[in-house]
């Protein structure tokens, strides 16, 4: 296998920022003790593609309720790469739990954007059969991917990132 990507935490203050922005009515010191916690995305077994990405924090959601989760951590990964973020299969099949944004894709450029590339994730419970999810602060909950990608031949792209959602739309 070629090793291509890092996964780093975030610093402590961006994380407490975006804890707080998810989670307005916690404190700042409830947001550091689970910044402490943060445990990095790992694969399970040798011939897992995925790693796991463990919950900070507990969380449930309802059929048809949705969260945002700071996941803290961030990835720095050579050019011509991509991370994907999935939702974990098995809660997929269960739970139909849904990224909002389908599949989570994180360029290589992300790690140096001002929010130092965290990754964060908005999860929605979509079961129809009524089904209640709850995750506990160390459970796996989302799965990331790296792939390798082409780009065109006259492709001319020079433009820099800086942020996430969106933040290529300005040209």
């Amino acid at each position: 296998m070629r090793r291509i990507a890092g996964f780093e935490k975030v610093s402590r203050e961006q994380y407490v920022k975006d804890f707080l922005n998810a989670f307005p009515e916690k404190s700042r010191a409830e947001a550091e003790n689970v910044y402490a916690g943060i445990r990095l995305p790992e694969r399970a077994t040798k011939g897992s593609a995925g790693y796991d990405y463990f919950s900070p924090v507990d969380f449930t959601l309802k059929p048809g309720e949705t969260v945002k989760i700071p996941t803290g951590v961030r990835a720095r990964m050579e050019e011509g790469w991509v991370l994907c973020i999935f939702p974990r299969s098995g809660q997929g099949f269960k739970y139909r739990l849904q990224l909002n944004n389908t599949v989570g894709i994180i360029d290589s450029d992300y790690y140096f954007s001002d929010n130092e590339g965290h990754i964060m994730t908005r999860l929605t419970n979509d079961s129809n059969e009524g089904k209640m999810l709850t995750v506990r602060a160390g459970d796996g909950f989302l799965q990331g991917i790296f792939f390798p990608f082409g780009i065109t031949e006259d492709d001319a792209a020079e433009g820099v990132r800086n942020g996430g959602f969106g933040s290529t739309d300005g040209r």
